[in-house]
């Protein structure tokens, strides 16, 4: 039977001070930015009928550099975002930031406002990885962001990290694990690079680690994050706290999805219908008319996989059959498939991959498209 999921709000902030070269996200260097809070919240009323009588349970803004907006931009948006939608009590509301552009009187006047959860954008705390990436921090900037961040009374706060980076060892990896757990996270975000479409690492492509120390790299740091408490409960997502509105996206919940080039994913009760929505990407269109474009979700059972599968302990099939109102026999013949290459692991109702399954994600997903 179909329900109603968790909803979430994401907010996209498309400037940066620098755009990085294995950057593919929706970011841009220069643009006029008067008057987005405005429209953000313009945007927002045209999306307030996928409500459907529900609170918000986390809010994520993302960009970009969100941490470059004022307080007082910040504080006219959650006024305007407070008037509009009701919050669940323990909501989770995280902003993306930058160390080179991190304050701590911004992070002091953040707290205040209402965002209980920073994602710092470290990458390394080697100069020579910071450079090679492009980074406008250096190794400094990003220790005293994170410290920052403590003395601004963010109890809950995560570090983005890289791997596999050009002629990075396996000792300089761990060595940027362990300079990130000294500084008190609540969680880390620990990703292989990877060359993106329309970067400029694409048209100009680094020379990175081969693969099997690129493995070694991810199989190290793996074993030694989870031995410093910190939980493997996503590809690339290590939490003593994890973070909800992620999880939200991975067990296939609803998010509204507002600013220039931001994403929804709906779910229609009255209509049994699953809907995808995209906004006008250039900030100077979004500027003049955030339209909105609404897609069908047509493979539903891929797309909720897809998700899913990505969460190291898996997924309940009654979450299956909540999420996609299918039944979980439309998926029988392709899980015998998945259990007879070892990829999946099946308990009673329980699906999760095996670890030859999270290690080879892309095939096993793949048996479900």
């Amino acid at each position: 039977m179909l329900e109603l999921p968790p909803l979430s709000l994401y907010i996209h902030y498309p400037w940066c001070v620098k755009k990085c070269p294995y950057c593919d996200f929706n970011s841009h260097e220069k643009g006029d930015k008067d008057g987005y809070i405005e429209i953000l919240l313009k945007d927002l009323d045209g999306d307030l009928k996928y409500i459907q009588n529900r609170k918000i349970s986390s809010i994520f803004i993302g960009g970009g550099t969100p941490s470059l907006m004022s307080a007082k931009d910040l504080e006219k948006l959650f006024t305007g975002l407070a008037k509009k939608l009701v919050f669940v009590d323990d909501i989770e509301i995280t902003l993306e930031s930058n160390p080179a552009s991190s304050e701590i009187k911004k992070f002091k006047d953040f707290r205040k406002i209402g965002i209980n959860r920073l994602s710092i954008g470290v990458q390394s705390f080697d100069k020579k990885y910071l450079h090679f990436l492009g980074r406008s921090h250096n190794d400094n900037d990003a220790i005293k962001a994170c410290n920052y961040a403590l003395d601004a009374g963010f109890d809950n706060f995560n570090i983005d990290l890289m791997y596999g980076l050009k002629n990075q060892t396996i000792d300089e990896c761990l060595k940027d694990i362990k300079q990130a757990i000294s500084l008190e996270p609540t969680h880390i975000s620990w990703y292989q690079l990877n060359i993106e479409p329309n970067t400029l690492f694409a048209k100009y492509p680094p020379k990175l680690p081969l693969d099997d120390d690129i493995f070694k790299m991810s199989e190290n740091g793996i074993e030694f994050l989870e031995q410093n408490d910190f939980k493997h409960y996503e590809v690339s997502a290590f939490g003593k706290i994890p973070a909800k509105h992620n999880k939200n996206y991975w067990e296939f919940g609803d998010y509204i999805g507002i600013g220039a080039g931001a994403h929804g994913k709906i779910t229609l009760l009255d209509k049994l219908n699953f809907i995808r929505t995209k906004k006008s990407k250039a900030p100077n269109n979004y500027l003049i008319n955030p339209k909105k474009d609404i897609y069908d979700i047509d493979n539903i059972i891929f797309e909720f996989m897809l998700n899913a599968l990505r969460l190291k302990n898996g997924f309940n099939l009654s979450l299956f059959e909540k999420r996609t109102n299918k039944c979980f026999k439309a998926i029988e013949g392709k899980l015998l498939k998945a259990q007879e290459l070892d990829l999946i692991i099946r308990n009673d109702n329980i699906i999760k991959p095996s670890k030859k399954g999270f290690n080879f994600l892309n095939d096993l997903i793949q048996i479900f498209l």
